[in-house]
Protein backbone atom coordinates (compact mmCIF):
# COMPACT_ATOMS: atom_id res chain seq x y z
CA UNK A 1 0.00 0.00 0.00
CA UNK A 2 1.14 3.52 -0.79
CA UNK A 3 0.28 4.75 2.71
CA UNK A 4 2.65 2.20 4.23
CA UNK A 5 5.42 3.13 1.81
CA UNK A 6 5.25 6.80 2.76
CA UNK A 7 4.90 6.00 6.47
CA UNK A 8 8.11 3.98 6.26
CA UNK A 9 9.78 7.08 4.88
CA UNK A 10 8.43 9.06 7.85
CA UNK A 11 9.74 6.37 10.22
CA UNK A 12 13.17 6.66 8.64
CA UNK A 13 13.08 10.38 9.37
CA UNK A 14 11.97 9.78 12.97
CA UNK A 15 14.88 7.41 13.61
CA UNK A 16 17.28 10.24 12.85
CA UNK A 17 16.20 11.84 16.13
CA UNK A 18 16.46 8.75 18.33
CA UNK A 19 18.33 9.51 21.53
CA UNK A 20 18.17 13.27 20.95
CA UNK A 21 14.58 14.34 21.67
CA UNK A 22 13.85 13.25 25.25
CA UNK A 23 11.61 13.97 27.07
CA UNK A 24 9.80 14.36 23.75
CA UNK A 25 9.19 11.42 21.42
CA UNK A 26 11.13 10.91 18.19
CA UNK A 27 8.80 11.84 15.31
CA UNK A 28 9.19 11.95 11.55
CA UNK A 29 7.05 13.44 8.77
CA UNK A 30 6.96 13.51 4.97
CA UNK A 31 4.80 15.62 2.67
CA UNK A 32 3.44 13.94 -0.46
CA UNK A 33 1.98 15.51 -3.56
CA UNK A 34 0.97 13.68 -6.76
CA UNK A 35 2.39 10.44 -5.37
CA UNK A 36 5.86 11.85 -4.66
CA UNK A 37 7.63 13.00 -1.49
CA UNK A 38 8.32 16.72 -1.79
CA UNK A 39 9.56 17.44 1.76
CA UNK A 40 10.84 15.60 4.81
CA UNK A 41 11.36 16.52 8.45
CA UNK A 42 12.05 15.12 11.90
CA UNK A 43 12.09 16.39 15.47
CA UNK A 44 15.72 17.21 16.29
CA UNK A 45 15.58 18.06 19.99
CA UNK A 46 13.15 19.07 22.74
CA UNK A 47 12.34 22.76 22.40
CA UNK A 48 13.00 22.80 18.66
CA UNK A 49 10.28 22.59 15.96
CA UNK A 50 8.37 19.35 15.64
CA UNK A 51 8.62 17.05 12.63
CA UNK A 52 5.59 18.54 10.88
CA UNK A 53 7.02 22.05 11.08
CA UNK A 54 10.42 20.88 9.85
CA UNK A 55 8.74 19.25 6.85
CA UNK A 56 6.73 22.39 6.09
CA UNK A 57 9.92 24.48 6.22
CA UNK A 58 11.60 22.04 3.82
CA UNK A 59 9.00 22.67 1.10
CA UNK A 60 10.36 24.42 -2.01
CA UNK A 61 7.29 26.67 -1.84
CA UNK A 62 4.85 26.93 1.12
CA UNK A 63 1.90 26.86 -1.29
CA UNK A 64 2.72 23.25 -2.24
CA UNK A 65 1.21 22.10 1.07
CA UNK A 66 -2.27 23.13 -0.05
CA UNK A 67 -4.12 20.02 -1.18
CA UNK A 68 -1.19 17.72 -0.31
CA UNK A 69 -0.95 14.87 2.21
CA UNK A 70 1.31 14.80 5.25
CA UNK A 71 2.42 11.52 6.82
CA UNK A 72 3.48 11.73 10.46
CA UNK A 73 4.52 8.88 12.76
CA UNK A 74 2.71 10.29 15.82
CA UNK A 75 -0.57 12.16 16.17
CA UNK A 76 0.17 15.90 15.76
CA UNK A 77 0.23 17.82 19.03
CA UNK A 78 -2.85 19.85 19.84
CA UNK A 79 -1.71 21.88 22.85
CA UNK A 80 0.84 24.61 23.51
CA UNK A 81 4.09 23.36 25.03
CA UNK A 82 7.56 24.63 24.26
CA UNK A 83 6.28 25.12 20.72
CA UNK A 84 2.84 25.96 19.26
CA UNK A 85 0.48 23.08 18.41
CA UNK A 86 1.26 21.39 15.08
CA UNK A 87 -2.45 20.87 14.40
CA UNK A 88 -2.84 24.62 13.88
CA UNK A 89 0.06 24.71 11.41
CA UNK A 90 -1.35 21.75 9.46
CA UNK A 91 -4.77 23.38 9.20
CA UNK A 92 -3.29 26.73 8.19
CA UNK A 93 -1.13 25.09 5.51
CA UNK A 94 -4.21 23.71 3.76
CA UNK A 95 -3.44 19.99 3.72
CA UNK A 96 -6.11 17.81 2.17
CA UNK A 97 -5.22 14.69 4.16
CA UNK A 98 -3.22 13.68 7.23
CA UNK A 99 -1.98 10.10 7.71
CA UNK A 100 -0.94 9.17 11.26
CA UNK A 101 1.12 6.21 12.42
CA UNK A 102 -0.03 6.04 16.04
CA UNK A 103 -2.23 8.07 18.38
CA UNK A 104 -0.62 10.15 21.15
CA UNK A 105 -0.29 7.82 24.20
CA UNK A 106 -0.86 10.70 26.64
CA UNK A 107 -4.40 10.05 27.97
CA UNK A 108 -4.98 13.81 28.18
CA UNK A 109 -4.22 14.31 24.50
CA UNK A 110 -5.05 11.00 22.80
CA UNK A 111 -7.32 11.58 19.80
CA UNK A 112 -7.66 15.31 20.35
CA UNK A 113 -5.49 16.24 17.38
CA UNK A 114 -7.40 13.86 15.11
CA UNK A 115 -10.72 15.39 16.14
CA UNK A 116 -9.52 18.96 15.55
CA UNK A 117 -8.28 18.06 12.08
CA UNK A 118 -11.47 16.24 11.13
CA UNK A 119 -13.62 19.08 12.46
CA UNK A 120 -12.05 21.37 9.85
CA UNK A 121 -12.81 18.93 7.03
CA UNK A 122 -9.33 17.40 6.67
CA UNK A 123 -9.37 13.67 5.89
CA UNK A 124 -7.49 11.73 8.56
CA UNK A 125 -6.24 8.13 8.40
CA UNK A 126 -4.80 6.57 11.55
CA UNK A 127 -2.87 3.46 12.62
CA UNK A 128 -0.72 3.06 9.51
CA UNK A 129 2.25 0.87 10.57
CA UNK A 130 0.96 1.46 14.07
CA UNK A 131 3.09 -1.21 15.79
CA UNK A 132 6.33 0.11 14.29
CA UNK A 133 5.47 3.73 15.07
CA UNK A 134 4.53 2.87 18.65
CA UNK A 135 7.64 0.75 19.24
CA UNK A 136 9.84 3.62 18.12
CA UNK A 137 8.95 5.54 21.29
CA UNK A 138 8.54 2.75 23.83
CA UNK A 139 10.30 4.78 26.53
CA UNK A 140 8.22 7.92 26.01
CA UNK A 141 5.00 5.88 25.84
CA UNK A 142 5.81 4.18 29.16
CA UNK A 143 6.89 7.36 30.92
CA UNK A 144 3.99 9.55 29.79
CA UNK A 145 1.48 7.02 31.19
CA UNK A 146 3.24 5.70 34.32
CA UNK A 147 5.38 8.76 35.22
CA UNK A 148 8.31 6.33 35.62
CA UNK A 149 11.11 5.68 33.14
CA UNK A 150 11.25 2.57 31.00
CA UNK A 151 13.86 0.28 32.55
CA UNK A 152 16.26 -1.77 30.44
CA UNK A 153 18.34 -4.49 32.09
CA UNK A 154 21.66 -4.68 30.25
CA UNK A 155 24.62 -6.94 30.95
CA UNK A 156 27.50 -8.72 29.30
CA UNK A 157 27.91 -12.25 30.62
CA UNK A 158 29.43 -15.66 30.12
CA UNK A 159 27.31 -18.59 28.99
CA UNK A 160 26.87 -19.66 32.61
CA UNK A 161 25.43 -16.27 33.57
CA UNK A 162 28.53 -14.93 35.29
CA UNK A 163 30.16 -11.53 35.15
CA UNK A 164 33.34 -12.91 36.72
CA UNK A 165 36.31 -11.95 34.57
CA UNK A 166 38.89 -14.63 33.83
CA UNK A 167 42.28 -13.77 35.42
CA UNK A 168 44.54 -11.79 33.10
CA UNK A 169 41.79 -11.09 30.56
CA UNK A 170 41.35 -7.42 31.40
CA UNK A 171 38.05 -5.64 31.86
CA UNK A 172 35.77 -7.21 29.24
CA UNK A 173 33.91 -10.48 28.77
CA UNK A 174 32.27 -9.47 25.50
CA UNK A 175 33.97 -8.71 22.19
CA UNK A 176 34.53 -5.34 20.50
CA UNK A 177 31.48 -5.69 18.25
CA UNK A 178 29.19 -6.27 21.23
CA UNK A 179 30.71 -3.35 23.10
CA UNK A 180 30.14 -1.08 20.11
CA UNK A 181 26.50 -2.13 20.05
CA UNK A 182 26.24 -1.42 23.78
CA UNK A 183 27.46 2.13 23.20
CA UNK A 184 24.78 2.55 20.52
CA UNK A 185 22.21 1.48 23.11
CA UNK A 186 23.67 3.89 25.68
CA UNK A 187 23.27 6.71 23.19
CA UNK A 188 19.50 6.10 23.08
CA UNK A 189 18.73 6.17 26.83
CA UNK A 190 18.41 9.08 29.23
CA UNK A 191 20.29 7.50 32.14
CA UNK A 192 22.55 4.61 33.13
CA UNK A 193 22.24 3.20 36.65
CA UNK A 194 24.68 1.14 38.70
CA UNK A 195 25.13 0.07 42.30
CA UNK A 196 27.87 1.25 44.66
CA UNK A 197 29.80 -2.02 44.47
CA UNK A 198 30.08 -1.77 40.70
CA UNK A 199 31.46 1.74 41.13
CA UNK A 200 34.02 0.58 43.68
CA UNK A 201 35.14 -2.52 41.79
CA UNK A 202 35.10 -1.29 38.18
CA UNK A 203 35.33 2.51 38.35
CA UNK A 204 33.30 2.72 35.12
CA UNK A 205 32.98 5.85 32.99
CA UNK A 206 29.43 5.13 31.73
CA UNK A 207 30.06 7.39 28.75
CA UNK A 208 28.94 7.03 25.14
CA UNK A 209 31.89 6.40 22.86
CA UNK A 210 32.05 5.95 19.11
CA UNK A 211 28.52 7.26 18.42
CA UNK A 212 28.58 10.49 16.46
CA UNK A 213 26.53 13.34 17.92
CA UNK A 214 25.32 11.30 20.91
CA UNK A 215 24.12 12.94 24.11
CA UNK A 216 25.76 11.89 27.37
CA UNK A 217 23.16 10.08 29.53
CA UNK A 218 22.77 10.84 33.21
CA UNK A 219 24.81 8.50 35.44
CA UNK A 220 23.00 7.22 38.51
CA UNK A 221 24.58 5.50 41.53
CA UNK A 222 22.56 3.96 44.33
CA UNK A 223 24.28 3.28 47.64
CA UNK A 224 23.36 2.29 51.18
CA UNK A 225 26.40 3.60 53.05
CA UNK A 226 27.25 6.59 50.90
CA UNK A 227 30.91 5.55 51.06
CA UNK A 228 31.99 6.06 47.47
CA UNK A 229 35.48 6.74 46.09
CA UNK A 230 35.79 10.48 45.52
CA UNK A 231 38.37 9.92 42.78
CA UNK A 232 35.97 7.79 40.67
CA UNK A 233 35.55 8.82 37.03
CA UNK A 234 31.87 9.62 37.61
CA UNK A 235 32.82 12.37 40.08
CA UNK A 236 35.90 13.79 38.36
CA UNK A 237 35.49 13.67 34.57
CA UNK A 238 33.99 16.27 32.22
CA UNK A 239 30.49 14.81 32.71
CA UNK A 240 30.57 14.88 36.54
CA UNK A 241 27.61 17.29 36.66
CA UNK A 242 25.50 14.57 35.02
CA UNK A 243 26.05 12.15 37.91
CA UNK A 244 23.38 11.65 40.59
CA UNK A 245 23.82 9.66 43.82
CA UNK A 246 20.90 8.23 45.79
CA UNK A 247 21.58 7.03 49.32
CA UNK A 248 19.33 4.65 51.29
CA UNK A 249 16.56 4.77 48.68
CA UNK A 250 14.70 1.82 47.21
CA UNK A 251 15.06 1.32 43.48
CA UNK A 252 11.38 2.10 42.97
CA UNK A 253 11.76 5.41 44.83
CA UNK A 254 14.79 6.29 42.72
CA UNK A 255 12.92 5.55 39.50
CA UNK A 256 9.96 7.66 40.59
CA UNK A 257 12.27 10.59 41.25
CA UNK A 258 13.99 10.15 37.89
CA UNK A 259 10.58 10.18 36.23
CA UNK A 260 9.86 13.53 37.88
CA UNK A 261 13.12 14.78 36.38
CA UNK A 262 11.74 13.91 32.92
CA UNK A 263 14.11 10.98 32.51
CA UNK A 264 12.11 8.62 30.28
CA UNK A 265 14.50 5.65 30.07
CA UNK A 266 17.04 4.07 32.42
CA UNK A 267 19.48 1.30 31.59
CA UNK A 268 20.64 -0.73 34.59
CA UNK A 269 24.19 -1.93 33.95
CA UNK A 270 24.92 -3.63 37.25
CA UNK A 271 25.73 -5.21 39.39
CA UNK A 272 23.89 -8.41 40.18
CA UNK A 273 22.36 -7.03 43.36
CA UNK A 274 20.75 -4.05 41.65
CA UNK A 275 19.50 -6.16 38.75
CA UNK A 276 18.16 -8.70 41.24
CA UNK A 277 16.14 -6.04 43.07
CA UNK A 278 14.89 -4.69 39.75
CA UNK A 279 13.55 -8.08 38.65
CA UNK A 280 12.26 -8.98 42.13
CA UNK A 281 10.24 -5.74 42.20
CA UNK A 282 9.14 -6.18 38.57
CA UNK A 283 10.62 -2.87 37.54
CA UNK A 284 12.31 -4.03 34.31
CA UNK A 285 10.45 -3.67 31.01
CA UNK A 286 13.16 -4.73 28.55
CA UNK A 287 16.21 -7.00 28.62
CA UNK A 288 19.38 -6.55 26.58
CA UNK A 289 21.92 -9.28 27.32
CA UNK A 290 25.22 -9.96 25.56
CA UNK A 291 26.53 -13.53 25.82
CA UNK A 292 30.21 -14.36 25.33
CA UNK A 293 31.33 -17.94 24.48
CA UNK A 294 32.96 -18.41 27.88
CA UNK A 295 32.29 -20.50 30.99
CA UNK A 296 33.65 -18.48 33.90
CA UNK A 297 32.09 -19.88 37.06
CA UNK A 298 32.59 -17.96 40.26
CA UNK A 299 30.20 -16.09 42.56
CA UNK A 300 29.54 -12.97 40.46
CA UNK A 301 26.20 -13.68 38.78
CA UNK A 302 24.33 -11.31 36.47
CA UNK A 303 21.08 -11.31 38.45
CA UNK A 304 20.99 -12.15 42.15
CA UNK A 305 17.72 -11.33 43.88
CA UNK A 306 15.41 -13.58 45.86
CA UNK A 307 14.83 -16.10 43.10
CA UNK A 308 11.58 -17.88 42.26
CA UNK A 309 9.96 -21.04 43.58
CA UNK A 310 9.05 -22.46 40.18
CA UNK A 311 9.37 -21.79 36.47
CA UNK A 312 5.80 -20.50 36.47
CA UNK A 313 6.88 -17.64 38.74
CA UNK A 314 9.80 -16.59 36.55
CA UNK A 315 9.96 -13.51 34.36
CA UNK A 316 10.01 -14.38 30.68
CA UNK A 317 11.34 -12.62 27.58
CA UNK A 318 8.61 -11.91 25.03
CA UNK A 319 9.21 -11.05 21.36
CA UNK A 320 12.82 -12.09 21.79
CA UNK A 321 15.37 -11.38 19.08
CA UNK A 322 18.82 -12.93 18.77
CA UNK A 323 21.59 -11.07 16.99
CA UNK A 324 25.02 -12.51 16.25
CA UNK A 325 27.83 -10.06 16.97
CA UNK A 326 30.98 -11.84 15.90
CA UNK A 327 31.32 -14.77 18.29
CA UNK A 328 28.95 -13.08 20.79
CA UNK A 329 25.17 -13.28 20.88
CA UNK A 330 22.81 -10.46 21.82
CA UNK A 331 19.38 -11.34 23.27
CA UNK A 332 16.79 -8.57 23.47
CA UNK A 333 13.09 -8.57 24.27
CA UNK A 334 10.25 -7.39 26.47
CA UNK A 335 10.11 -8.64 30.06
CA UNK A 336 6.82 -10.21 31.10
CA UNK A 337 5.89 -11.14 34.66
CA UNK A 338 3.29 -13.63 35.86
CA UNK A 339 0.42 -12.33 38.01
CA UNK A 340 -0.03 -11.26 40.74
CA UNK A 341 2.24 -8.24 41.08
CA UNK A 342 3.94 -8.19 44.52
CA UNK A 343 3.49 -5.27 46.90
CA UNK A 344 6.05 -2.47 46.77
Amino acid sequence: MQDEEFMRAALAEARRGLGQTSPNPAVGAVIVRAGKIIARGYHHRAGLPHAEIEALRALPKPALARGATIYVTLEPCSTHGRTPPCVEAIIAAGFRRVVIGTIDPNPSHAGRGVKLLRDTGIAVTTDVLEAECRALNAAFNHWIVTKMPLVIAKAGMSLDGRITRPPGEGQWLTNAVARKDAHRLRSQVDAILIGAETLRQDNPRLTVRGVRGARQPWRIVITRSGKLPKEAHLFTDEHRERTLVYREKSLRTVLRDLGKRQITSVMIEGGGGVLGEAFDRRLVQRAHFYLAPLLCGGPAVVVKGLGVGSNAEAATIRNATYTRLGDNLCLTGEVEYPAPVPAA
